[in-house]
């Protein structure tokens, strides 16, 4: 059994986790953090390559984004490519895709006209592609599977060679590697320790992990996902929010089947991402298709039912819950959606249905081209904001004042996973009488 003290204990080795574990040892004068990680390798879940779309999401080709959120992402999305130059990982992690947002028919090519426009100035390289120049670019996107073009108009808002691909379990590992060449500091990393319990003493709090080692610290981040939120209702934190997991599923192709990613407008009623094509970095860059939207009562994917118990405390259920889940339901577009990714899991009925739908954007999609993708998935915790008694769409932090935070972050939360380290570490610095080197952190990671 360990008993150890440092100044910041993270928990959560994913790419959250990871990233402020990098950015505490190179940009802080703290003397000792420790990284708390409940399974025998980092970013095995939703931070590994098979947990997510591997996107660098700078909201140019998210239709979902306002512009102000357009503007905040952007900025974090940079710090992923700056990082990543600056350490040479270019087409080692992180490559160089065409992609482009989708508009299809006469009401979807108008929006994504007028969004150009909106947004040009933001993202200066955006060019629009008609039906013709598709053909050259991305030329599944118009014909079908006997050649003969889709009757109906389409249009792209996209760029054709910028850095927006990025295996992030990679890119975790680098992260926590490059910490610990770092000199003078106790960067300690501990796997297999699941934490379990943590409580404040006096200044101090105190974690206790399932193995029962114990360990201290002048301040904790909790980067766990939805056991973020677990672990704040066991300390009394975060009452106001219930979480609800939406798994992700995928289907891949056997071949380069688009040239980038492609993504199609999304509904502003669905609180999830559209289908959408991208290139996998796993599979030699052949087209994963996805992901699907599939309510679960776990914390985690492929790890049966042991979250089981974990989710229903972290749902929080009471009569506020139950209504933000009834207006959901009530709503006909969300509950057919809900519905029909139901049956994208169920075996036969899944690739017919996800293949009609996936038809719309890849008309010579064929039955044959696709298969269910095994084992690639993950979960995000979607918040439930009992006060407002709505979905809150992005991500969510309880900071009680008291030196700890929980991070929930889906999606964009990987995008993001150094543009909030920079505020956690500002906060750990601030709490802990401790400098931030914020012209270092700026010059290295931030584009003006």
């Amino acid at each position: 059994m360990t008993e150890k003290h440092y100044d910041v204990v993270i928990v959560g080795g994913g790419i959250s986790g990871s990233a402020l574990f990098y950015t505490l040892a190179k940009y802080s004068d703290i003397k000792s953090v420790a990284l708390l990680e409940k399974y025998d390798a980092l970013a095995t879940l939703s931070s590994s390559g098979r947990g997510n779309s591997q996107t660098i999401h700078t909201g140019d080709i998210e239709t979902n984004y306002t512009l102000a959120k357009a503007k905040h992402v952007k900025r974090a999305a940079n710090m992923i490519r700056r990082y990543c130059l600056q350490h040479g990982y270019e087409n080692k992690f992180m490559f160089i895709h065409q992609k482009m947002a989708v508009g299809i028919g006469d009401k979807e090519v108008e929006y994504m006209k007028k969004r150009y426009e909106e947004f040009k100035e933001l993202f200066p390289y955006l060019e629009v592609y008609d039906k013709e120049k598709l053909k050259e670019v991305e030329p599944k996107l118009v014909f079908d599977e006997n050649g003969n073009e889709r009757p109906e108009d389409i249009v792209g808002v996209g760029v054709l060679d910028q850095y927006s691909t990025v295996n992030y379990g990679a890119m975790a590992q680098s992260l926590v590697d490059n910490a610990q060449k770092e000199k003078n500091k106790q960067l300690d990393i501990f796997f297999n320790s699941e934490v379990v319990s943590i409580k404040q003493l006096g200044k101090e709090h105190v974690l206790m992990t399932k193995s029962g080692d114990v360990f201290t610290a002048d301040f904790v981040v909790v980067d766990a996902g939805g056991h973020a939120l677990y672990l704040a209702h066991k300390m009394g934190y975060g009452k106001e929010f219930g979480c609800l997991p939406v798994a992700g599923s995928y289907y891949v192709t056997k071949s380069h089947f688009l040239k980038g990613k492609v993504y199609m407008v999304q509904n502003p009623k669905l609180p999830f991402a559209a289908l959408h094509g991208d290139p996998d970095v796993l599979l030699d860059m052949a087209t994963r298709f996805g992901p699907t939207a599939l309510v679960l009562p776990v914390l985690e994917r492929f790890h049966g039912l042991k979250s089981f118990p974990d989710f229903l405390k972290t749902l929080n259920l009471d009569f506020k819950i139950l209504k933000i889940l009834k207006d959901m339901f009530a709503d006909s577009d969300i509950r057919r959606y809900i519905f029909r990714n139901f049956f994208y899991e169920i075996p036969y009925f899944n690739k017919r249905i996800f293949l009609k739908d996936m038809k719309k954007l890849v008309p010579c999609l064929k039955l044959e081209d696709i298969e269910y993708a095994k084992g690639f998935g993950g979960v995000r915790p979607q918040v439930l904001n009992k006060p407002e008694r709505k979905l809150m769409l992005g991500e969510a932090s309880i900071n009680p004042g008291t030196g700890i935070i929980f991070n929930m972050t889906p999606s964009p939360g990987a995008t993001s996973c150094l543009g909030n380290a920079e505020r956690d570490a500002q906060l750990v610095c601030e709490h802990l009488g401790a400098k931030f080197n914020t012209k270092a952190f700026a010059d290295d990671l931030v584009d003006e």
